[in-house]
């Protein structure tokens, strides 16, 4: 069992609202986390066909029957349950009743929004972090297993075969999800578009080119982002768009959730496998970016990331703005330091211009270094953790 650091989060949203709504991706560990922190809660499972059933049947008399409240699992199955929802949390006062997860995004929150707003919390959760894997298993791994493994929590829990298991993942994800948001007819395309799309991970995504090779209009490589994005398999990280005197890129980067569906959308079935990968660095960043973003999540935050990349193709990896301050992050998974690795954190500070009263934070090295540095205070290096192999350096 994994403590997960987003249950402070959902006590407390717990406390203050009637009802609290738990998205994130399959098998992120939604259900265990809901049912481990409300156990006086009874669990209904919306996968049930038996209960779905009963639910488009008679809806409010599916809801007469827990009138104390429940965590109600995968809600995107039946969505018309909210409707009724808000009548009965209307009906009282008393906080954290319900409890919903859901896999699928948009809809199902535009629904929440319509129907729940003002009587719901919404959080969303991810697989494991770094910091919450670490006590259990991290010490006796190296980075480069942890990428090639991925995070899910069950993968770890039951020790399975990381190949199996995103074999698996991969199958019943296009199988039961993918074929419902799209009307997928021909998944060979789409399952092309997921390899094609992992050999770009960390790389500014060009619609086009990605659409010739894939063989679909550009409009249908934009909808199939969308749907991953809607179902948390992948994260937008869209380009620093105002505050310099500089030109910049206009388009996203798109980077994976698991590091671990990735590798095995590009065929890397062991940590040497990814050690001499010409991807390695990509995924290496593709790691810190997810667990930025989870570290944003579990503690109630929307990530404000971005990256920074001008017409001279100076960049900088990761940009973190937390309240007024933005932090930026330069990552490297080589195994030695270079002076050149500050270069576009140098770059960015000559160009950073803050009209609207920003500060700029001291810029971060992130890197998978064969020894230690010493590591100054400031909000910087709290946020991009030693763990593992890692290790930063600030560079002003």
């Amino acid at each position: 069992m994994f403590q997960r650091i987003q249950v402070r989060e959902l006590v407390e949203a717990a406390r203050e609202y009637p009802a609290v709504v738990l998205f994130g991706p399959r098998q992120s560990g939604k259900t265990t986390l809901a049912k481990t922190t409300f156990p006086h809660l009874p669990w209904i499972s919306l996968e049930d066909p038996d209960v779905r059933q009963a639910v488009r049947g008679d809806p409010r008399a599916f809801l007469g029957q827990i009138p104390s409240g429940a965590i109600l699992d995968e809600i995107q199955n039946a969505p018309e349950l909210l409707s009724y929802l808000q009548t009965i949390l209307d009906s009282s006062s008393e906080r954290g009743r319900f409890i919903l997860t859901g896999s699928h995004q948009p809809k199902l929150r535009e629904s929440v929004s319509q129907s729940l707003a003002g009587r719901i919390a919404t959080l969303e959760l991810l697989p494991l972090s770094i910091q919450e894997l670490s006590p259990a298993s991290v010490d006796d791994k190296t980075v480069w297993k942890l990428c090639q493994q991925g995070f899910y929590p069950r993968l770890h829990a039951e020790h399975l075969s990381a190949e199996r298991f995103h074999k698996s993942y991969h199958a019943t994800y296009v199988e039961r999800d993918v074929r419902v948001l799209i009307q997928l007819k021909d998944s060979r395309r789409f399952d092309t578009f997921l390899r094609l799309l992992a050999g770009r991970v960390g790389q500014i995504v060009e619609y086009q080119s990605l659409a010739n090779d894939v063989g679909v209009s550009a409009v249908t490589i934009k909808d199939w982002i969308g749907v991953l994005k809607a179902s948390y398999l992948v994260i937008e990280l869209p380009p620093w768009h105002s505050n310099t005197r500089k030109r910049l890129v206009k388009s996203s980067k798109i980077f994976f959730t698991d590091t671990g569906l990735a590798c095995h959308l590009l065929g890397i079935r062991d940590p040497e496998h990814l050690w001499r990968d010409p991807l390695r660095g990509n995924l290496f960043e593709n790691l810190v970016v997810a667990d930025l973003v989870k570290y944003c999540l579990n503690r109630g935050r929307t990530p404000d990331l971005h990256f920074y990349r001008d017409s001279n193709g100076v960049e900088v990896d990761l940009l973190h703005t937390d309240g007024r301050v933005v932090h930026p992050i330069e990552i490297k998974s080589a195994s030695t330091f270079h002076p050149d690795f500050t270069k576009g954190l140098r770059s960015f500070r000559k160009a950073f211009a803050s009209p609207s009263g920003q500060l700029l934070a001291p810029g971060v090295v992130l890197a998978n270094l064969d020894r230690d540095f010493a590591f100054n205070d400031g909000t910087a290096t709290d946020l991009v953790r030693r763990n593992g192999d890692w290790a930063a350096i600030l560079a002003d």
